[in-house]
């Protein structure tokens, strides 16, 4: 149930920095929210139009979204830890990045022709 989704300006990476950075960010986001990886889904979106602090400098904005309530401290936790994989990983600046962190109700999330609620 929980996401987290990159999408970035910058040019696609070769695939292997692609697959390590989403299974990087997949157990990441199970230890942060303490949900079990099986459940853990990561997307990659690059090469977008994007202008940040009007300019078009490499940039990124990451979705977290999970079933539950994250607390500022997980947040705050979140936000170090995958703004530094993303800056490793693409060189995108941690400045740079923004990161919109979402609570959902477990009948507004949907899997296996059901919901979590």
């Amino acid at each position: 149930m929980p996401l987290i989704k990159v999408q970035t300006s910058v040019t696609e990476p070769d695939k292997a920095t692609v697959e390590v950075l989403l299974k990087q960010l997949s157990a990441s986001l199970a230890m942060h929210t303490g949900k079990p990886e099986s459940y853990i889904m990561t997307a990659f979106e690059p090469d977008l139009r994007m202008t940040f602090a009007g300019t078009f400098d490499p940039v990124c904005y990451i979705e977290v979204k999970s079933v539950g309530s994250f607390s500022p401290t997980q947040t705050q936790a979140m936000s170090e830890d995958f703004s530094q994989q993303i800056n490793q990983a693409i060189a995108v600046p941690i400045n740079r990045i923004y990161i919109e962190f979402a609570d959902a109700k477990g009948y507004m999330w949907g899997w296996n022709g059901s919901t979590f609620g």
